[in-house]
Parts: C-alpha cells; sequence; structure tokens
C-alpha cells in the first residue's frame, strides 16, 4: 500500500521566529533590525514585533554597546534539560532495529565516555546465529572500527590531548602513527570506517551519528558474522548503514554533514 505523502503546513510567524533565531545563531557579531531584515530578506518591520517578543521572552538580547541583538544562553539550557545519551537512546532506537531487520546483522551505538569506547545501545539480528555486543561494554577506541570513527571526529586540540594520553597510541611507532593520523583523516572526510576485527575473524563496520561542531556524537557500528550472507558484500552495505546513521542525526533535530 502506497504511502500518504505528509500534508505540508505553514506557520509564518512561528517560520520567522526561527529563522531570525537561526541567523544569530550563524552571525559572528550582534545585527541590528536592519542587520536582520537585510539577512532574511525582510522588511524591518516585518520582524520588529518579532524581535519585541523574542527579547520580552530572553531567547535574545540587545548587546550594551552595539545595541544589537545577540542570542542569550535560554535555548541552551532548554537544550541541557534532557540527557544528550536519552536523546540519542530515543533517536535511534527505530533506526537501529530497522537496520538490524534490513541487513540480518545485529549493531549498536557506542559513544565515547572519556579515553574509552562504551556501547549504549544494541539492536540485535533477527538471524537464530549472530553477534550480539553488550550494552556497556568498554574498549579502547583505536582498537575497534566505532572508536577510530568517533577519535577522527574529534577537533584537533581534542584528538592531540586524546591521543597523548591514549594507551594504545603510545605503544606504536612512529611509522605506525603517522599511518594511523592518515587512516583517521580519511575517517573524517569518509564518516565511515571498516576494518577487520581486532578481536574475531570477520569485519567491523561502523558510520558516524551526530554533529561533531556541537560535540553530539555517536557510531553506529554492524559486526559482520564471518561465514554469515553478508560475508563479501560488507563493504556495498555502507550506505546502508550510513542512511540509518543518518537518521538518528536528523531525529536528533541535527544537520547532516556535507559528504
Amino acid at each position: 500500500m502506497n504511502k500518504k505523502p505528509s500534508p505540508t503546513y505553514f506557520v509564518p510567524a512561528l517560520e520567522k521566529g526561527l529563522d531570525t533565531l537561526e541567523a544569530l545563531a550563524v552571525a559572528k557579531v550582534p545585527q541590528s533590525l536592519t542587520d536582520l531584515a537585510r539577512t532574511l530578506n525582510r522588511t524591518s518591520s516585518e520582524l520588529f514585533r518579532m524581535i519585541s517578543v523574542l527579547e520580552k521572552r530572553a531567547y535574545i538580547a540587545r548587546d550594551p554597546v552595539s545595541d544589537g541583538y545577540h542570542l542569550t544562553l535560554k535555548l541552551y539550557e532548554l537544550a541541557h534539560t534532557h540527557s544528550p545519551v536519552d536523546q540519542l537512546l530515543k533517536a535511534a532506537a527505530l533506526p537501529m532495529q530497522e537496520l538490524a531487520e534490513t541487513i540480518q546483522e545485529s549493531c549498536h551505538l557506542c559513544v565515547l565516555n572519556g579515553p574509552m569506547l562504551t556501547v549504549i545501545a544494541q539492536a540485535e539480528s533477527p538471524e537464530p546465529v549472530r553477534l550480539s555486543v553488550e550494552v556497556g561494554y568498554q574498549a579502547q577506541p583505536l582498537n575497534t572500527a566505532s572508536g577510530c570513527v568517533l577519535v577522527a571526529s574529534l577537533g584537533a586540540e581534542e584528538l592531540e590531548t586524546f591521543l597523548r594520553t591514549d594507551t594504545f597510541y603510545r605503544k606504536l611507532s612512529p611509522r605506525r602513527r603517522k599511518l594511523l593520523h592518515d587512516e583517521l583523516a580519511k575517517i573524517r572526510r569518509d564518516g565511515f570506517h571498516i576494518a577487520a576485527s581486532s578481536r574475531r575473524t570477520g569485519l567491523d563496520a561502523s558510520c558516524l551519528v551526530g554533529n561533531p561542531q556541537i560535540g553530539l556524537v555517536a557510531a553506529l557500528g554492524v559486526p559482520f558474522i564471518s561465514g554469515g550472507a553478508n560475508q563479501g558484500k560488507e563493504r556495498r552495505l555502507i550506505p546502508v548503514i550510513q542512511k540509518h546513521a543518518d537518521r538518528i542525526t536528523q531525529s536528533l533535530g541535527l544537520s547532516l554533514r556535507d559528504r
């Protein structure tokens, strides 16, 4: 049965308010009413009442020097009333289950927890013979596909700090360190990683979830069972895994990274 298209509703006043908040979020300096009108291709009179309401509700405030408008921390406060992990789990539940059913492989969701990789959710394959990764399982990040995806997403300073204290990295020779840095750069560009498992035969694949720019990231991992129906097809299934990782990202209300 064909799915009926979702109806599209327009709420001009709400869209105007959201456009204003988004414009202020990317502005490098406080914006005057005229600046905002120019950016949003609207008239100052169109925005005047909206600006007044947003200022009254403390979403924006005037800069005492320039008298321009800037965002307050109210949106930040609202965003942090719920645990990011709770939001991740809610957003990931359905896409993970559908991924497991689609590719007939178990999958799991990981985050960095200090120096360790931690599994926070899993969805099991419907197949009677399957691989499972226990929720709460921890591992050294650079020894796993998902860990490499998460480490690759770190900013330059965070990455330097992480590698300086990571026991796995400190044991590598200069040549192996160079190879690792090249690998992390490739993962950062691609948004995924696939490699031989360090704990068993077979391949592990993982795709990035979230937005590294705001520090909300996770990795959607699939341990492919050796000798299973997908052996030899693992790389061709990366777009399927990435599609479901993107669904989680969008469910969090985040923009997809450019690929």
